[in-house]
């Protein structure tokens, strides 16, 4: 097994997730926007940020973004990302839910958060939120759905094989592995201060080419470079074969959804 630590894991995929996510619909920042008057002067709080996924889309529609990550190498990209599109009004820290009121914070309007939720201790985090968010602010939470929401694209089939003959049938993530928690974030929400919950979800077909299929996996925890070590080259390989022999037109068409829950206090 390849050796690895979480930041190096994380850093490597770094690239690859700004590059290849879809990222989400701009139907749900336009949501966002209407729904909470953003109109540039509120601040923001994205938990999780990752490479700026959320906050940059965001940034455009209030007046900061305190961008939060644990990872220094999804920060550094997230800082290129924003330069590159000359955003200036995101700051990126370091820290995560655990150093939320440590952190020296301002009050935000909403905390956004993406595919990081499912790692934190969810109640505790509600809990510090409601001492950082303004009396009418909201959590909200983007994702792609719940597992199984979607009939998966039958070419993400023959992903799961080659990956599965790689790195065995769990998805590896950090120095263990990754299962999805038990119980919905709804649930977990209408227990917190923030009881008060509602979703929305917008979909959309995304078409990829064969290398940003190929890509696209190399942004995920449980396929990163780190995990894949020195058979990165030989799972590309396998994989372009496998991909080619499936759909030799070259054309990957995929159903992506945006899912945002919105958890205001009653």
């Amino acid at each position: 097994m390849t050796s690895y630590t979480p930041d190096e894991l994380f850093t490597s995929t770094a690239p690859y997730y700004a590059r290849f996510r879809p990222g989400y619909d701009q139907a749900f920042y336009d949501m966002l926007a209407a729904r909470f008057a953003l109109d540039g002067t509120q601040r923001v709080l994205d938990l999780g940020t990752g490479t700026g996924v959320l906050a940059l889309p965001l940034a455009r529609f209030v007046g900061h973004v305190t961008a939060v990550d644990p990872e220094p190498g999804m920060l550094d990209e997230g800082r290129k990302l924003a330069a590159e599109q000359d955003i200036t009004n995101i700051d990126w820290r370091q820290g995560d839910s655990t150093t939320l009121l440590s952190m020296g914070l301002e009050p935000v309007l909403l905390t956004v958060m993406g595919a990081a939720f499912h790692w934190m201790n969810r109640d505790q985090t509600l809990r510090d939120l409601d001492q950082l968010i303004e009396p009418n602010g909201a959590v909200v939470l983007a994702s792609g759905g719940a597992p199984g929401d979607l009939e998966p694209a039958p070419w993400l089939q023959v992903i799961a094989d080659v990956r599965t003959g790689y790195l065995g049938p769990e998805r590896r993530a950090g120095s263990g592995t990754y299962s999805h928690p038990k119980e919905r974030h709804q649930d977990v929400l209408a227990r917190s201060p923030f009881s008060n919950v509602e979703t929305a979800r917008w979909d959309r077909t995304v078409t990829r080419t064969l290398d940003e299929v190929i890509g696209l996996q190399f942004s995920y925890s449980y396929s990163s470079p780190a995990q894949l070590g020195d058979h990165k080259d030989a799972f590309e390989r396998d994989l372009r074969q496998a991909l080619t022999e499936f759909n030799p037109d070259g054309v990957f068409d995929e159903v992506v959804r945006t899912e945002a829950i919105i958890a205001t206090r009653p």
